[in-house]
C-alpha cells in the first residue's frame, strides 16, 4: 500500500464502498464522501459503468483521493480495473493468482477472508490488508480472538458495520472499516442527499479518529 493510502487509512479508517450507484451520482457522491473526510472510495465492479466511474473519479481527484475497485472476481477484471486507473483492488474472496497479480503490478490488494486459514493465505500471497466479511455475523469478538495467531496482520471490519458498532471494531483490533450501505445509503441516493450522506461520513471519521 502506498503512504498516501496507509495515512489514509490511519487518519480516516474509512473505506467506502460505492455498489449500484448510478453514474450521474457518482460525482456528488465522492464530494460528498471528500467533504465529510473519507479519502479512500471502491467502486464495485458489478456496479453498472464501474470502470467509467473509477476513470471519471481519476481523472477529477487525482492523487486527492485513492479510489479503487471492489468486487474484483479475476486478473481479468484486475486487468480493467487497473487501465481504468484504480489505485487499489479488493476481492470479496481469497484468489491467489489474483493477488500475486496486484503485487506484480504494484497494486495493493484487499483480500476478502474469514476463516484463520483464508487470512493466512491471502497474507502469505502478498495481500496488503484483510477484509474480514462479514464482520457483524461473526461479531467484534471474533477480531479479538484472530489478534492472537495473527498480531501482524491489519484486518478491516466489512459487513454490517454502523454507528452503533463501530467502535467495537476497533477496540477488538480492526485497523478500520468498509462500509456500504451504512453509509452510502440506497435511499438517500434516491432522494439526492448528499448532504446527509456528508454528515454519515464525518460521524465515522469521528469515531474513529476518536478511537485512535
Amino acid at each position: 500500500m502506498d503512504a498516501h493510502m496507509q495515512d489514509w487509512l490511519q487518519e480516516t479508517g474509512v473505506i467506502a464502498i460505492a455498489r449500484g450507484v448510478a453514474e450521474g451520482d457518482i460525482l456528488p457522491l465522492a464530494d460528498a464522501l471528500y467533504q465529510g473526510g473519507v479519502r479512500l472510495m471502491e467502486v464495485t465492479l458489478n456496479t453498472p459503468g464501474a470502470l467509467e466511474m473509477i476513470r471519471t473519479l481519476k481523472g477529477v481527484y487525482g492523487e486527492e483521493m485513492g479510489i479503487g475497485a471492489g468486487t474484483v472476481m479475476s486478473v481479468e477484471e484486475a486487468r480493467a480495473a487497473k487501465l481504468a486507473g484504480a489505485r487499489y483492488l479488493v476481492t470479496p474472496h481469497v484468489d491467489v493468482d489474483l493477488i500475486r497479480y496486484g503485487v506484480d503490478q504494484g497494486l495493493p490488494v484487499f483480500a476478502g477472508a474469514l476463516t484463520p486459514t483464508e487470512i493466512a493465505t491471502a497474507h502469505q500471497a502478498g495481500a496488503s490488508l484483510i477484509k474480514v466479511f462479514p464482520s457483524a455475523s461473526v461479531g467484534s469478538g471474533y477480531f479479538r480472538d484472530l489478534r492472537g495467531p495473527f498480531p501482524d496482520i491489519p484486518l478491516l471490519a466489512v459487513g454490517g458495520v454502523n454507528l452503533d458498532n463501530a467502535a467495537e471494531f476497533l477496540a477488538a483490533g480492526a485497523v478500520g472499516w468498509g462500509l456500504g450501505s451504512s453509509l452510502v445509503d440506497k435511499r438517500r441516493l434516491a432522494t439526492r442527499d448528499f448532504a446527509a450522506i456528508q454528515a454519515i461520513a464525518r460521524r465515522f471519521v469521528e469515531v474513529y479518529q476518536a478511537y485512535a
